[in-house]
C-alpha cells in the first residue's frame, strides 16, 4: 500500500516544470512530451491521487483533491515556483492550484482542461474507468482521440499495467462517478480566471469527444488559445512534439500586470 504522492523526476536546471495527467492516466503519459522538451529543466510528472503509484493517497479524488495534494507535495520538496502543465482533469487541478497559490505558478499550460463548461461525455469516461482488458482500453482511447489518431501500444500497455494493480479499477470507477454525476461537470467561474496574471495557454483539439472545444469560447482576453485541427481529447499522445513546443513558448512569456482592483476582486 502506497500512501504518498508519487512523482517521476527527470532532469535538472533552474526551472521546474510540473505535469498533471488526465483522468485514468498516469505520470508515464508525459514520456514523449518530456523527452522532447529542451534540456535544462527539472521535470516532475505526478501520479494524481487515486491513480497509479498514488492509488492509496488519502482523500484521493477529482481535481480539488489533486490540486491540494500537489501543492502540499511541492511545499514539502521546497519548490517555490513552477511552470505547470495539466491535461483534462489535471488541467482543472492546475487551474485550482494557480487560483489558490498564484505566486507559485510561473506559467500555466492547459490541454483540454476540465471545469471550463458543464458538458462532459460522462458515458465514455465511465466506460473508460471500467476498461480492464487491453482491447477495451484501446477502444476507449480511440474513441477519445481524433479520427486520424490511433492509440499507441506503449500507452495501452502502460495503462493496462496500471489497471492490473489491486483496487485501481474500483478507484477509477468511483472517481468517474463523482466527476460525471448527472453527466455534468463542475465549472470554474470565468470571473476567477480573470484574476490569473501568469501566462496562460489553452490548447484544444477540434475533434474532442470528451470536452467540446467550444468550452474555450469567451476565455479572458489575456489567455492564449491554440486549436489543434482534427485532434481529439488525448493531445498528450496525439501531438507530443507540438505540446512540448507550446509548453516551451509559454514558459518564455511574461506575466501581465495586475490591475489595481484585481487583488480586491480575488478576495
Amino acid at each position: 500500500m502506497i500512501s504518498s504522492l508519487y512523482a517521476a523526476e527527470r532532469g535538472a536546471g533552474p526551472k521546474t516544470v510540473v505535469f498533471l495527467h488526465g483522468f485514468g492516466g498516469c505520470h508515464d503519459d508525459w514520456h514523449e512530451v518530456i523527452s522532447t522538451l529542451a534540456l535544462g529543466s527539472r521535470t516532475l510528472a505526478y501520479d494524481l491521487p487515486g491513480h497509479g503509484l498514488s492509488l492509496d493517497f488519502p482523500g484521493g479524488g477529482p481535481a480539488k483533491a489533486a490540486a491540494r495534494a500537489v501543492l502540499a507535495d511541492l511545499a514539502a520538496r521546497r519548490i517555490r515556483r513552477v511552470h505547470l502543465v495539466g491535461h483534462s482533469m489535471g488541467g482543472a487541478a492546475a487551474v485550482l492550484m494557480a487560483l489558490a497559490e498564484p505566486e507559485r505558478i510561473a506559467s500555466l499550460t492547459l490541454l483540454a482542461p476540465g471545469g471550463f463548461g458543464t458538458e462532459i461525455n460522462g458515458q465514455l469516461l465511465r466506460r473508460y474507468a471500467a476498461a480492464a482488458g487491453k482491447s477495451e482500453l484501446r477502444a476507449c482511447l480511440a474513441a477519445m482521440s481524433g479520427p486520424q489518431s490511433l492509440p499507441s501500444e506503449r500507452i495501452v500497455d502502460v495503462l493496462g499495467e496500471m489497471r492490473a494493480r489491486p483496487g485501481q479499477l474500483q478507484r477509477l470507477v468511483e472517481i468517474a462517478a463523482v466527476m460525471t454525476r448527472g453527466d455534468r461537470q463542475g465549472v470554474i467561474p470565468r470571473e476567477r480566471l480573470e484574476t490569473l496574471t501568469m501566462p496562460v495557454m489553452v490548447v484544444w483539439g477540434t475533434g474532442d469527444a470528451v470536452l467540446p472545444f467550444t468550452q474555450a469560447d469567451g476565455l479572458p482576453a489575456h489567455f492564449h488559445l491554440h486549436h489543434v485541427l482534427e485532434a481529439g481529447h488525448m493531445l498528450v499522445e496525439e501531438a507530443p512534439g507540438l505540446i512540448a513546443e507550446i509548453v516551451r513558448r509559454n514558459m518564455k512569456r511574461r506575466a501581465r500586470p495586475l490591475r489595481p482592483n484585481s487583488a480586491s476582486e480575488a478576495n
